[in-house]
């Protein structure tokens, strides 16, 4: 069984909310897709989405019913805390949360597009600094960007990598690929629309850490 497979995103309603039960059931296997990229440098950033689906999970939990969707979410945290809004509570936890995301699902579509380095095809180099660089380099300091190229340049072999997202199993390359294009296909929807209702709250923020 494919590891992607066991955390599939349901397809979104026409009006693309985000029902907030069903995210954070599904995102909560998000984690563990970066112990298949071994270095423990990419545990930072497994960490950090822990952190922010709990941060989230917590604020939820208080009133289901009040924060049925993620927009509801915003909405009310930025009512209750105007001044601070939205550099606090969920809303910032999941502004976080989504550049997670967006890294992850750069990566994948990476590989499943067939981009690699000619002269290393079993190294996913390649497809890890681009979706570092699109997803997570601007909003970090030079500091931090440091430690990243040190974990580019320890990810995995492509191969290994593959095996680990099919949980060990011997899996066929053009297999795998064909569990990743199936696990994007509402992924992408479903983070593309939470980048679309940061935009459309005027929720960014763009500071570094």
């Amino acid at each position: 069984m494919s590891l992607l497979l066991e955390c599939q995103f349901t397809e979104l309603p026409p009006d693309n909310s985000l029902d907030t039960k069903q995210f954070l059931d599904a995102v909560s296997h998000i984690p563990s897709f970066f112990d298949c990229l071994g270095s423990k440098v990419f545990t930072l950033i497994k960490s950090d989405i822990n952190g922010n689906i709990t941060k989230i999970k917590g604020v939820y939990v208080k009133d289901p019913a009040r924060y049925a969707t993620l927009q509801q979410i915003l909405e009310a945290e930025r009512e209750d805390h105007a001044a601070e809004w939205p550099k606090v509570g969920a809303t910032l936890a999941l502004m976080w949360l989504k550049r997670g995301l967006r890294f992850v699902q750069i990566l994948l579509k990476s590989l499943a597009d067939g981009e690699k380095d000619e002269n290393n095809p079993n190294l996913i180099q390649v497809n890890v600094t681009k979706a570092y660089e699109e997803a997570l380099k601007k909003y970090h300091g030079w500091i931090v960007q440091k430690i990243f190229k040190a974990a580019l340049i320890a990810a995995p072999y492509r191969s290994d990598f593959l095996k680990a997202l099919s949980k060990g199993e011997e899996v066929k390359e053009e297999d795998c690929l064909a569990n990743v294009r199936q696990f994007l296909v509402n992924y992408t929807v479903t983070v593309d629309a939470i980048y679309d209702m940061y935009t459309n709250l005027n929720a960014e923020l763009d500071y570094t850490v």
